[in-house]
């Protein structure tokens, strides 16, 4: 027999009730348990919750009569939002909630957003949207699993299209609650960034190696959503150590691309006391959307289509300085060691000799800017080698080694 699980249903149960309580209803009906969050101001709702709009306002040391004197509807709800994140976050660590859901058109998906970051890694979080995967949803406001739906035909009252969607979220996120093996936390973890297996392949030396000396090994993609996610998890403290070997979600970030990983990148472990290994591969390219025109700037620079989803180009000698120079300045801020590697032959593989982003001048006006604007207590090392090549992962293994045996990086977990 698989346990009861219970699923906190969130949302607006004065403007929704019907919506709400239908999907309340196929959690039960699939064997769950449902626990309801009234988030709604002015009105109420058609079924007694059992979170109430009064405990929601209260929780974040407002009230009802607050929100509603505000006399302004996003400010009003987002009193309910940080109520609402409090009592979800709550509930999970009084064991009263096994996953949530909420729905919502832009007011309620707003405030999803917040109670889904308020959940650790590996508690199933669901937003029925009427805006999901819409360029409304910024990146940075995802959690690293969350889950989304697109609420179709769901914008007022209910019907045949959207108990579809409805229907399909209270199966989805009561399965995953179910069946979810979430973080055993039995080993320290290592974060490390990449970019793909074949752009970057040091992974491939490394891992084998720290699962060897005890520690366990996760490797995040370097496309936005893979940075923001290693960034977001640094900063709930996942991780013993990082190696943060791809920055090109960085240069992304100050050239304007949106395939960026948010304005904390390379800033969140620092913060948090974490020990950081950090190289700069593909640091040299900025990544934009394969279905979008190419932008003017980069018309006549290397170019290459890396599928029908994300394209690259090269930057300019400058634009690699200016990333060095902001590279040294956020690893500044860190409150815990730092050793950055340069590796002197390149930083990814199509720099190689032959390969359409080699740009031996660019690399070295990049690794002149980095050894400037990396200042003590930020170590350093360059090496005679290339990012892919087993010389660096031997570095890196060695500056690592050494941070154990001094107790910079410990196997305790926390």
């Amino acid at each position: 027999m698989k346990e009861t699980k219970t699923i906190l249903v969130i949302g607006t149960f004065d403007t929704k009730s019907d919506e709400l309580i239908y999907l309340a209803d196929r959690i039960v009906a699939q064997g769950g348990r449902a626990l309801t969050m009234d988030v709604s101001v002015l009105g109420g709702s058609m079924r007694p919750t059992n979170v109430s709009k009064h405990d929601v306002a209260e929780a974040a040391g407002a009230s009802i009569q607050t929100a509603i004197a505000s006399g302004d509807e996003n400010t009003a709800m987002q009193i309910m939002a940080r109520g609402a994140s409090i009592l979800t976050a709550r509930l999970h660590a009084e064991g009263k909630i096994d996953g949530m859901i909420a729905m919502g058109g832009t007011m309620g998906t707003d405030l999803a957003l917040d109670c889904a970051r308020a959940l650790p890694l590996g508690v199933p979080k669901y937003v029925i949207s009427t805006v999901a995967y819409s360029p409304l949803v910024p990146a940075d406001r995802l959690a690293p699993d969350i889950q989304m739906i697109l609420w179709a035909g769901g914008l007022f009252g209910l019907n045949s299209i959207c108990k579809s969607s409805l229907s399909q979220a209270a199966g989805a996120v009561l399965g995953a609650a179910q069946s979810v093996e979430t973080p055993k936390r039995d080993r320290p973890i290592i974060g490390m960034m990449s970019l793909g297996s074949s752009c970057l392949s040091y992974m491939k030396l490394l891992k084998g190696p720290l699962e060897e000396r005890g520690f366990e090994l996760a490797v995040f993609h370097a496309t936005g959503m893979g940075g923001m996610a290693f960034e977001t998890l640094a900063a709930q403290g996942y991780f013993c150590a990082v190696m943060d070997f791809a920055l090109p979600e960085l240069g992304n970030l100050l050239v304007g691309s949106i395939i960026n990983g948010g304005k904390n990148r390379l800033l969140s472990a620092g913060q948090n006391k974490i020990p950081q290994l950090v190289a700069p591969g593909c640091v040299d390219l900025v990544d934009f959307p394969s279905w979008q025109d190419i932008p003017a700037r980069f018309a006549d620079r290397p170019y290459h289509a890396h599928n029908r989803l994300i394209s690259s180009a090269a930057l300019t000698a400058e634009e690699r300085r200016e990333t060095a120079r902001e590279i040294g300045h956020r690893l500044g801020k860190a409150q815990a060691p730092v050793h950055v590697i340069l590796p002197i032959l390149g930083i990814e593989e199509w720099d190689r000799e032959g390969q359409p982003a080699h740009d031996p001048v660019g690399l070295a006006a990049f690794f002149d800017e980095m050894r400037s604007a990396i200042r003590h207590p930020v170590e350093l090392t360059e090496i005679d080698a290339h990012i892919n090549d087993a010389l660096f992962a031997e570095t890196v293994l060695g500056i690592f080694d050494d941070w154990v045996a001094r107790g910079i990086v410990t196997k305790a977990l926390q």
